[in-house]
């Protein structure tokens, strides 16, 4: 049995305009590529009832598997449940399923369910519903010309989970077995790409072709992909993937199955399982750190406090940093990062902190101090670790990378790693490492 063949329609004025930049394919075929299946062709139209209907109608008739994306909300120019009934001639009726799914969001917003929600409960008779738990437009399915059809949303966070969670579920099930491709996801952190495939050039000139390596670069975590579809493939990923997490070392943060987590999640979760808690001291950051940190539900377990201490005066206010370490040192120092960090311990009974102090820039650098000097403390009272750093960046991705090195520092300390990141070792200021 061959793989099956699949197709894309993509739907939305905002497409063809420019208004909105296409993402969702690109998920869709990454997600696709992981169970062995690749896209054969995909199509883009305007909020155009006669070329949707066309569309359907010659892409049924020439792929097994068609995804249609957008056109699903209460609006007048959402025509694709429309479109897919006259395409397969079965008249709209009221789905009871896609109502409670209307009724139940609604009631839990506080909001009145009116005429234009309604209108995404008015689907093709016939139609199988696929749940979407984000948002309120419910997905559907139907099959037709021999050909599964799934009808999604345009939200890409309710794509995403649609996906996963009951599209893929439901195409892996009809799959042949040799077509299930076994992927195992790795998440790495302090590594680019050209740094890491120079370190596997060099050290795994041999690596088996039956086992695809691959990379998806993501700002801040990288992740490394091993992809097999064969038994030769299998018997030889447990070994290849023991061989390439020693060579990341600390650099790896974990092994994936499921959704990607984030650097505070990692931390939040080491914390947790030793009971510990954190307290964050920030100014260059503008408290980024602590922002992330409270991203993730049941942070307050282990996060009680953060401090956003942007002004010298509010250093001193906030966080008891002698006034005179500024006059002597400047704001931007191993000695104001240090009392950063010991105010927000004490002002916080915290076990663990992270301070940063830095110039983000594009002005404020001297010869000195440029601009992209950041100094990071971390650690518990009795324990404080300093390092500084020189990140080039503008403004918004120099904060984006102090907030995770300050997390993935913070995450080596608690793991009692001694290695020297190749972060410090590459953007130590005046390559003076410290990590003590």
């Amino acid at each position: 049995m061959s793989a099956p063949k699949v197709q894309l329609l993509l739907t939305g004025n905002e497409l063809m305009t420019g208004d909105i930049v296409d993402s969702n394919s690109a998920m869709m075929a990454q997600t696709l590529k992981d169970i062995g299946l690749g896209i054969k062709r995909k199509v883009t139209v305007a909020d155009d009832l006669t070329l949707l209907v066309s569309e359907i109608t010659h892409m049924t008739n020439s792929s097994d598997i068609l995804i249609i994306n957008g056109g699903l909300g209460p609006t007048i120019d959402d025509l694709t449940a429309q479109a897919l009934a006259l395409a397969v001639g079965v008249e709209l009726t009221q789905h009871p399923q896609a109502l409670s799914h209307l009724s139940n969001w609604c009631q839990q917003r506080g909001v009145e369910l009116n005429d234009p929600n309604l209108k995404q409960a008015i689907l093709p008779k016939g139609c199988q519903i696929i749940a979407n738990k984000n948002g309120s437009a419910v997905g559907f399915s139907l099959r037709y010309n021999n050909c599964d059809i799934y009808c999604t949303p345009g939200v890409p966070h309710e794509l995403k989970t649609m996906l996963r969670e009951e599209i893929i579920p439901r195409i892996s099930e009809d799959l042949p077995a040799k077509l299930i491709t076994d992927v195992t996801r790795l998440q790495v952190f302090g590594l680019g790409e050209s740094s890491l495939q120079k370190i596997i050039n060099e050290q795994f000139p041999q690596w088996p072709n039956a086992v695809d390596l691959g990379f998806r670069a993501g700002m801040p975590l990288l992740e490394v992909k091993l992809t097999t579809g064969t038994q030769q493939g299998l018997a030889l990923k447990k070994e290849w993937q023991e061989k390439l997490s020693y060579v990341l070392g600390d650099h790896l943060i974990a092994e994936i199955n499921e959704r990607p987590k984030s650097l505070a999640e990692h931390l939040l979760n080491q914390l947790h399982q030793h009971n510990l808690t954190v307290t964050t001291a920030e100014s260059c950051t503008g408290g980024l750190i602590a922002s992330q940190l409270t991203e993730i539900s049941g942070s307050s377990m282990n996060f009680e406090a953060g401090f956003v201490t942007y002004s010298n005066a509010m250093k001193t206010a906030m966080l008891d940093v002698p006034a005179h370490l500024f006059e002597q040192y400047g704001a931007v120092s191993e000695e104001v990062v240090i009392a950063m960090a010991k105010g927000s311990l004490i002002k916080s009974n915290a076990d663990l902190s992270i301070a940063v102090s830095g110039i983000a820039g594009p002005d404020g650098g001297t010869n000195e101090k440029p601009v992209g000097t950041v100094w990071f403390a971390w650690g518990s009272l009795n324990d404080i670790k300093t390092q500084c750093l020189l990140l080039p960046y503008k403004r918004v991705k120099f904060q984006q990378f102090v907030a995770a090195i300050g997390l993935d520092l913070l995450r080596r300390y608690q793991q009692k790693v001694t290695t020297i990141p190749n972060y410090i070792t590459e953007r130590s200021f005046d390559r003076a490492v410290k990590y003590q």
